[in-house]
């Protein structure tokens, strides 16, 4: 845990230290992106596929693609599959966890530098800023150059709603709301646990998230089994979305921005999600949201932000908060360093 040592010789305070290695972290993510191939985190999503089908064999094969459905209401059959759920998540994370703090605890001790230079190392693999604003790229281009059905099939790489009907309107939303979110929860979220509790905690936050997003769904596989997965990031991401939301705000149009959160976040399902897409859209003087089809059903989601509705460049304008954000957290660190 990174509190939990004096500050490294090298540098003047932990703050510094931080400073320096968040800084570290975001270049490398700049320069050499997201690794496809051999990204830790696909190994992990291959490990909780198999614990998944080990423990939640009663699921049928057919409830992974089935549409939201209302939870069975059995005390016993939500009771079993919530506890093997928490058992699959301890399995998954745990011995990764305990891993990662004893073979950084060992590396403090042998050498401040392959200390330090793991810890860049972990940053750069559970911050995921250039593969984010890459994959809003991706979408922006083709909605410019007018081509919508290319901007769907790209939309539908980071979101799980339907996409083949989109308009551009809805194409565009979609795309701000998976910055502002995963601004939160690839990026914010990992920088927040990494000041708390160093390289392991910054790993943790991104297992926890991982299997939020693999197992976090509410149809019948894994309504009960996933349940400890979903309270489990909403509770991780608890804090990080709140700070999210006002650096969205600082950097942005500040009223707006906390007026949007004031009145909009309240009403969105995610109690973290809510938070950081509302202060994001008030931030750039956006609206975005409303109704979206998910596995064929519609959702009626409110509209969130507040200002003329989203177009392509409401993308960049994301892009650009997520980016001017992420630098104002390491600068507030060299600021506290020299009070």
């Amino acid at each position: 845990m990174l509190w939990a040592y004096s500050p490294p010789a090298l540098f003047d305070s932990v703050s510094v230290t931080l400073a320096l290695l968040l800084a570290a972290g975001l270049l490398l993510d700049a320069w050499f992106g997201e690794v496809r191939r051999f990204h830790p985190l696909i190994g992990f999503g291959h490990l909780a596929n198999w614990i998944e089908k080990q423990l939640n064999r009663s699921a049928s094969s057919q409830a992974v693609r089935a549409s939201e459905k209302r939870c069975s209401r059995m005390a016993n059959t939500r009771s079993r599959g919530i506890l093997l759920g928490v058992c699959a998540w301890c399995l998954a994370i745990l011995p990764l966890l305990l891993g990662s703090y004893w073979l950084f605890d060992w590396l403090y001790h042998v050498s401040l530098y392959l200390w330090l230079a793991a810890n860049v190392i972990v940053l750069y693999f559970t911050m995921g800023k250039t593969s984010l604003l890459q994959h809003a790229q991706w979408i922006y281009r083709p909605l410019v150059a007018g081509d919508l059905c290319a901007a769907r099939e790209k939309v539908g790489w980071i979101v799980s709603r339907d996409t083949s009907a989109m308009d551009q309107y809805q194409v565009t939303s979609a795309t701000v709301e998976s910055v502002l979110e995963n601004g939160n929860d690839a990026v914010f979220g990992a920088m927040f646990w990494f000041i708390i509790g160093g390289a392991p905690a910054a790993v943790l936050f991104r297992l926890v998230n991982t299997l939020d997003a693999m197992w976090g769904y509410k149809n019948d596989r894994y309504c009960h089994f996933g349940y400890s997965a979903a309270k489990l990031d909403d509770a991780m991401g608890w804090l990080p979305a709140r700070l999210t939301g006002l650096t969205y705000a600082l950097v942005g149009n500040t009223k707006n921005a906390l007026h949007c959160w004031h009145t909009q976040a309240h009403l969105c399902a995610s109690p973290n999600g809510g938070v950081v897409m509302t202060s994001g859209a008030g931030a750039i003087n956006t609206t975005i949201g409303g109704p979206a089809i998910y596995h064929g059903i519609q959702h009626d989601k409110i509209f969130m932000g507040q200002g003329e509705k989203a177009t392509a460049a409401a993308i960049a304008l994301a892009s650009g908060l997520v980016e001017r954000s992420a630098w104002l957290w390491v600068a507030v660190l060299v600021i506290i360093a020299a009070l």
